[in-house]
């Protein structure tokens, strides 16, 4: 995803899809550079399981998940997220 980023130089938003099915991978997601993650799947077994009530239960445990990740991270909310919050291949391995 950084790859895809630096290549696009902002031209155009980075959309993430596929494989979220956690508000930890909103995060990994927002912090690698994608300007949206989409959260489809979680929604869709949420969905056939219960209807609009199941659908919206499932967004609300995605975003509680977001939310701790977030304090977790100690990041205040999304605007305050930032590359430097995790390590994808090839990154430097972070000095402690």
């Amino acid at each position: 995803l950084p790859g895809v980023v630096a290549a696009v130089q902002g031209r155009v938003p980075v959309i993430v899809d596929g494989g979220v099915t956690r508000g930890a991978d909103v995060l990994r997601g927002l912090a690698l550079g994608a300007s949206i993650v989409c959260v489809g799947r979680p929604l869709l077994w949420a969905l056939a399981a219960d209807g609009k009530a199941g659908a919206k239960m499932a967004l609300g445990m995605v975003r509680e998940e977001l939310s701790t990740a977030l304090a977790l991270s100690g990041v205040a909310g999304v605007d305050g997220i930032s590359r430097d919050l995790v390590q994808a291949p090839g990154d430097p391995r972070p000095r402690l």
